[in-house]
């Protein structure tokens, strides 16, 4: 499988690389490498894109994704307007246990360990309640060396073990990534345009003339190596960010306001869509996040 390939650069004296960036955006290009990754956002906003999956990513959110699994963390469009002033802040591991690394993770001692990855292969989001302990162990890892930073990283999996049922894989055990190199790229260009003109009036025409296919040709290909048609994968990017809007100060009140921004044309439409995908109206989401947030800071 080629997918934009990306050569995570290993040196001599280290099999766990570890990096703390902060730029003006995510890498934004689909693509996949043969380490696993595991990136705790630090600062930022987006989509995370991981095999034919979405998922709306926020400030603390820690992900953990499988190797060779074509991804994208795509931060949202205001991070890419030519004024813009902000950035993303991410911490991220990587490693190889069928590399560089395959020795310690062939020793009987990690047979948990290496059947848990083989059983979220795809990779998975960090529970809420273990970010804390996790995070502070890659903070541990990205300050050791030598033996020390090994024993930060044992610990690291250790606790990775301890999730157990509680993590939901980031996309479905049934999904292979067969792409060509060639398809990859334009998948890529495909997503980065919806990602950057979600939240205006984009038709099918638009997009398939953005991946320069008929629409019948594109419709085949997207569903083909998303599992989505466009117009769904539309609506989810779009009731990703609206979820992120309605629950940083925004009140009720706004909830047309939020369905405009994101691209909705209608209240109406907004509504049905947010339901279908989230399960619950808008207002119910605002209102059930209130209440979990009232709940926390009373226990606090």
């Amino acid at each position: 499988m080629k997918v934009l390939p990306f050569t995570i650069l290993v040196p001599d004296d280290k099999s766990v690389i570890s990096e703390i960036i902060a730029q003006p955006y995510f890498y934004p290009h689909f693509h996949r490498h043969d380490e696993w990754q595991v990136t705790w956002i630090q600062k930022g906003e987006g989509t995370l894109l991981a095999g034919n999956d979405l998922h709306a990513f926020q400030s603390g959110d820690v992900y953990v994704i499988g190797a060779k699994l074509p991804h994208l963390f795509k931060s949202n469009p205001e991070y890419f307007a030519p004024d813009s002033n902000i950035e993303i802040q991410a911490c991220s591991l990587y490693f190889n246990p069928a590399g560089l690394m395959a020795p310690l993770f062939n020793l009987p001692e990690m047979k948990l360990s290496t059947s848990f990855l083989l059983k979220m292969r795809h990779g998975f989001k960090v529970p809420a309640s273990m970010r804390n302990e996790l995070t502070s162990i890659m903070l541990d890892i990205h300050t050791a060396s030598g033996s020390n930073m090994l024993h930060h990283f044992l610990e690291f999996v250790d606790r990775l073990n301890g999730i157990s049922e509680r993590a939901e894989s980031l996309c479905s055990n049934l999904y292979s990534p067969d792409f060509s190199e060639s398809e990859g790229m334009r998948l890529s260009k495909i997503i980065n345009f919806i990602t950057l003109n979600y939240n205006h009036q984009i038709s099918l025409e638009d997009v398939a003339d953005a991946a320069c296919m008929t629409r019948q040709g594109f419709c085949r290909y997207f569903k083909k190596h998303t599992g989505h048609t466009f117009v769904s994968f539309l609506n989810e990017v779009r009731v990703n960010d609206a979820c992120k809007s309605l629950v940083l100060g925004e009140s009720p009140e706004s909830i047309s306001g939020v369905a405009f921004k994101v691209g909705f044309n209608s209240i109406t439409n907004f509504n049905r869509v947010f339901k279908h995908i989230i399960g619950q109206t808008p207002r119910d989401y605002v209102d059930q996040y209130r209440q979990i947030s009232r709940v926390n800071y009373a226990t606090a």
